[in-house]
């Protein structure tokens, strides 16, 4: 691995930038169309309750130590969200919602946020499973701008672990100091900072930050904020 140059007193340029995939990059609402279509009048309700199933399961499955691909737990965190709404949800509509997660928007700052950002290694570390990350990635035009797309599937265990982390100083081969790690949700931030990465959150809701006892070292409101910080 490639030495780092250290100068006291002196906060140097990351060689490389992280960035995590949902909800950072990609919006994962997108998806509140299609489920007003299938569910008029709850589509912003299921999509909500949807996420943060998703999420709640990733936290519990690693504490269990149950790993499932992200693409089972979100599929799972849907059929919780159907049923706490009270709403059918029949193989088709579950099958086309479950494609969707494929083709999320990108939010409008990402593209010229990557663009901006060129002449540093430019990654993606997500919770995803490759048989999501993949085509979601094609079918957003990043696949180009990326030197790597990294999953949890490689250590069977989800963020905020620290093992999870690690996998950007490993694949990347640039020390942990010299990483920027950038996410939209604070416990990731948070995560990623306390393993030792140089974090900035994007904090598009203005929310307060979580009571983890760790602060990320940026907190800005728009991905096209980071190039002013790294540069």
């Amino acid at each position: 691995m490639p030495e780092y140059p250290h100068c006291a007193g002196t906060i140097l340029k990351p060689l490389a930038l992280v960035f995590d995939a949902y909800g950072t990059l990609f919006d994962v609402h997108s998806v509140i169309a299609l489920c007003e279509r299938f569910w008029p009048g709850k589509g912003a309700a299921l999509s909500q309750l949807w996420r943060a199933k998703q999420l709640e399961y990733t936290w519990q499955r690693s504490l269990m130590r149950r790993y499932l691909d992200f693409s089972r737990v979100t599929e799972a965190g849907l059929g919780y969200a159907c049923a706490l709404l009270g709403v059918a949800l029949g193989d088709a509509q579950r099958a086309e919602l479950m494609q969707q997660y494929l083709h999320l928007s990108l939010y409008p700052d990402a593209m010229p946020a990557l663009e901006s950002l060129r002449g540093r290694k430019l990654a993606i570390l997500s919770n995803g499973s490759p048989d999501m990350l993949d085509p979601l990635i094609a079918n957003s035009g990043l696949d180009s701008m990326l030197d790597a797309v990294l999953s949890v599937a490689e250590v069977r265990i989800f963020k905020p672990d620290a093992r999870v982390y690690q996998l950007a100083v490993d694949r990347l081969r640039v020390p942990m100091e010299a990483i920027g790690f950038v996410s939209s949700n604070c416990w990731d931030a948070c995560g990623a900072k306390s393993f030792g990465f140089r974090t900035y959150w994007i904090n598009r809701a203005g929310a307060p930050l979580d009571a983890l006892d760790v602060t990320p070292d940026y907190i800005i409101a728009r991905l096209t904020d980071l190039a002013a910080l790294v540069d």
